[in-house]
């Protein structure tokens, strides 16, 4: 099916074929009396068809159905008759394993506006290994419909960031359609929640709607560098004096391939690729895999100052996915021995990445999300320092409850990819790479993109940001909280193996305020700890 979908390139075949056909039976009928019943009917069928087709092309709820007029419709006919058989045809993961089809319902039903309720109890296998679930109380808190906000800024930040805890992850121009990403801005303004750019730099696109943005700075320095790739101080502080972008990322390593660039092939790189992240046209466009501007811990700390300066006082803070512990433990030192730190970190987990990298990356490489989150947040506890870095993540957010979590186990707000690409229309076709999205969410064909109507896929991704709120907020009212603050480890149980039931605080090492400078080291830390160093990854 996915092949019919976006595997054809005469997208409009059939509709071309059933319009001929209409024709020829008008002729039909007109040149041969003895046959009039025959063509008239088929020609009537033939009409019905075209207008089908027809209306298919214009009408803006269904990106797959003004892509694929009339073929398109096979797939909601299968989905109408075989429920189930969506797994196998549309839902497979970027990885190629299958997403459950129950939350990718969930980011649908939130982002049309339908009702996300369902009956007959839970789809999931309570008993297996690896369910999770969240302890409620006897006298549930009344629920908070107010937005949950959190300020990002240190103490030298002079315009901190009021935040959203729910924002748009990051997703360049370039891998995502300019209707993509005009539908992605617009639903944060429309929600007033931010926008991450990804690396690809700050686009025209960004800016049409008007919300928040979040410029990502990677090792290709896209928007900020020299014709020599190097990181320009004057093209950075130009764009960043730019009141739309409210934050400044720097990104060490994404969760998909961490510690490993990207190649933009130049007969990609087009003009206006080119002149949004300052390249040259038709000539690759590398993302080293690390950066030229830094080479130490330290000279990470200071290329943070140096940007907020050059931001005249925005949040800037860094992305990652955790590798060696001693590496992130050698920049809790760096801002020690500074007395410099960042406004905020990204922890992004190796789950997580809605874009092409290698298998073996995908699925062997870097740290989950949790466990780099519970990490970042115990180091910057035990060095004292959490009062002043704000902590964000990302890897495969959906839910609220997959919010609820990540607040448990130390985020101050979260960010998703995917969960907003759905929501714009991705149906996860896999068909990224080869510029033949079915839906228009990943391609620059502007045929194909045409598929997104902008003004209808903001509101979605502004109903599915809004809705996975109020179900966090429903689960806090639950739980006998108000905040997402209150949430902590042990509200979070898990079963291991041979059904033994532990909750979060039991799975990851416990650190106090303070504790890696008072000497009160953690066993599985002391190694990584006494070897990290200010001076050298």
């Amino acid at each position: 099916m996915n092949f019919l979908l976006y595997g054809m390139e005469k997208r409009y075949l059939t509709l071309t074929i059933v319009t001929l056909l209409a024709v020829l039976c008008a002729i039909g009928w007109i040149l041969n009396p003895a046959w009039y019943l025959e063509f008239g009917a088929l020609l009537a069928l033939a009409v019905m068809a075209v207008v089908v087709g027809v209306h298919d092309m214009i009408q803006t709820r269904h990106a797959i159905l003004r892509n694929y007029p009339l073929i398109g419709h096979m797939r909601f006919l299968m989905e109408m008759i075989r429920p189930e058989l969506r797994q196998y045809f549309f839902e497979a993961d970027t990885d190629g394993r299958p997403f459950p089809r129950e939350r990718r319902a969930i980011v649908y039903q939130r982002a049309k506006g339908q009702l996300d309720k369902r009956p007959f109890g839970t789809h999931a296998d309570i008993y297996s290994a690896g369910y999770e679930w969240m302890l409620h109380s006897i006298m549930p808190a009344p629920v908070v419909h107010e937005p949950f906000r959190v300020m990002i800024g240190g103490p030298t930040c002079t315009q901190p960031y009021n935040s959203s805890i729910f924002n748009i992850s990051a997703m360049s121009y370039g891998a995502l359609s300019a209707n993509a990403i005009r539908a992605l801005n617009k639903g944060a303004k429309m929600g007033n929640f931010a926008h991450d750019t990804g690396e690809g730099s700050v686009s025209p696109y960004h800016r049409e709607g008007g919300g928040d943005l979040i410029w990502e700075i990677g090792s290709g320095y896209f928007g900020c560098r020299n014709a020599d790739g190097s990181f320009s101080p004057e093209n950075f502080a130009k764009t960043a004096a730019d009141p739309q972008i409210r934050m400044i990322e720097i990104k060490l390593s994404q969760g998909a391939k961490p510690g490993h660039g990207g190649v933009l092939p130049g007969p990609k790189v087009t003009a206006e690729i080119a002149e949004i992240r300052g390249v040259a046209q038709g000539v690759d466009c590398v993302s080293p895999a690390s950066h030229s501007a830094f080479s130490t811990p330290m000279g990470l700390i200071q290329f943070v100052e140096q940007l907020r300066k050059l931001s005249h006082g925005k949040p800037v803070g860094f992305k990652l996915c955790i590798g060696h512990r001693t590496e992130f433990l050698a920049i809790i030192k760096a801002m020690l021995e500074s007395k410099i730190t960042p406004d905020f970190i990204v922890v992004d987990g190796k789950e997580g990445g809605t874009g092409a990298a290698p298998a073996e990356f995908m699925d062997n490489l870097g740290m989950p999300m949790r466990d780099g989150l519970a990490f970042v947040h115990a180091a910057l506890v035990g060095a004292g320092l959490r009062d002043r870095v704000k902590i964000g993540c990302a890897g495969k957010i959906i839910t609220g409850f997959d919010m609820a979590r990540a607040f448990a186990l130390g985020a101050d707000w979260c960010n998703a990819a995917r969960g907003f690409m759905f929501a714009v229309g991705c149906i996860q076709a896999q068909a990224c790479h080869t510029g033949h999205c079915p839906t228009g969410v990943a391609t620059q064909d502007k045929m194909r993109q045409r598929a997104i109507v902008v003004g209808d896929k903001a509101t979605r991704v502004a109903n599915f940001q809004r809705e996975t709120i109020n179900s966090l907020a429903e689960l806090l009212a639950a739980a006998g909280l108000t905040s997402p603050r209150d949430l902590k480890p042990h509200h979070i149980l898990r079963r291991g193996g041979a059904g033994k039931v532990v909750s979060l605080a039991n799975q990851f090492v416990a650190v106090h305020d303070g504790d890696l400078l008072n000497g009160k080291v953690p066993e599985p830390w002391k190694r990584p700890w006494a070897t990290a160093r200010a001076e050298a990854f």
